[in-house]
């Protein structure tokens, strides 16, 4: 394991993890009950030969399981480098990995210091509490490409960028400030269509909420919410268009690239999580991973918000 000097100046080093020190106080006593009430139910869950407790002890202690899955999200760290670094096997740090992450993806968004947000529902609910506007837009993340033969390989190829992805959809508050919801990770087939909806204020549950149509188009889909949906421009005229026609559709369209643009900061952050950027691991991983990057990218922007409020 690291020493305390070392891992001191990880946690002091916003760069390294990509949160404040304050922000990786807060995570440890919250993630490290987690993890310790599941890692003693899978012990006492199965017959055993000695009784829990005997055995080997860990090496690696859980403030620096939860700093190795940090660095490996944020940097896209290698196993085998973190393993170097922090002084224990390679299998250690994969079997860290997979014991965080998942803790990191069910903490949900933190929109406010005491308002935590877990699932889509919860986050249409909160937009349409506070009268928001939820702007929603898709992102590709590159993966490895599945190995010759496997079955549904050809199942992850982006059209659009001819390259092996998957697509996830991003809501940001109308502020664009933090990232609400990210949705599940998902199959991206040849030719997937363009998100939905772009941008959109979704008053109460319905319009902006994918479970009441899993597929919507854009066409006329302003119109059947009466509003509350707003969708790119449509273009009447293909070509040979009145020349106030076309000045009018420039107008509409600036204005809604412009809009929508808060969303596109919203992903770019996301991005700078170099494991969304170009995820190396397993597929199945794909969503917790999109999960606990969005967990704590809004922890940190609320955490920042706020010490600014009190300043």
């Amino acid at each position: 394991m690291v020493g305390n000097a070392s891992r001191a100046a990880i946690i002091s080093d916003r760069r390294i993890t990509g949160l404040s020190a304050d922000v990786i106080a807060e995570l440890v006593p919250e993630l490290g009950l987690l993890w310790h009430q599941r890692h003693q139910a899978r012990l006492t869950s199965r017959l055993r030969k000695r009784t829990v407790g005997a055995g080997a002890k860990h090496r690696l202690v859980f403030v620096d399981r939860l700093l190795a899955t940090l660095v490996h999200l944020r940097h896209g760290v290698t196993h085998d480098v973190l393993a170097c670094w922090f002084g224990v096997d390679r299998s250690t740090i994969t079997r860290a990995i997979g014991e965080v992450r998942p803790l990191l993806a069910e903490r949900g968004r933190t929109v406010s210091p005491d308002v935590r947000l877990r699932s889509l529902a919860d986050v249409v609910d909160h937009l349409g509490a506070s009268g928001s506007t939820g702007i929603i837009d898709g992102t590709e993340t590159r993966l490895r490409r599945p190995a010759a033969g496997r079955k549904d390989r050809d199942k992850f190829i982006s059209g659009k960028n001819k390259q092996n992805a998957v697509k996830s959809m991003v809501v940001t508050d109308g502020e664009g400030v933090a990232v609400v919801q990210p949705g599940t990770a998902r199959e991206l087939r040849r030719h997937h269509p363009r998100p939905p909806v772009r941008a959109g204020q979704a008053p109460g549950r319905g319009a902006c909420d994918p479970r009441s149509s899993p597929t919507p188009t854009t066409s006329g889909l302003g119109a059947q919410t009466g509003g509350r949906v707003v969708t790119p421009p449509h273009r009447k005229f293909k070509k040979n268009a009145p020349d106030r026609y076309e000045e009018m559709h420039e107008r509409q369209r600036k204005a809604h690239s412009s809009r929508r643009s808060r969303v596109e900061h919203g992903v770019a952050h996301l991005k700078n999580w170099r494991a969304l950027a170009h995820h190396r691991g397993r597929r199945e991983h794909m969503s917790d991973a999109v999960q606990a990057v969005a967990g704590l990218l809004s922890h940190q922007q609320t955490a920042d918000l706020t010490s600014t409020r009190q300043k």
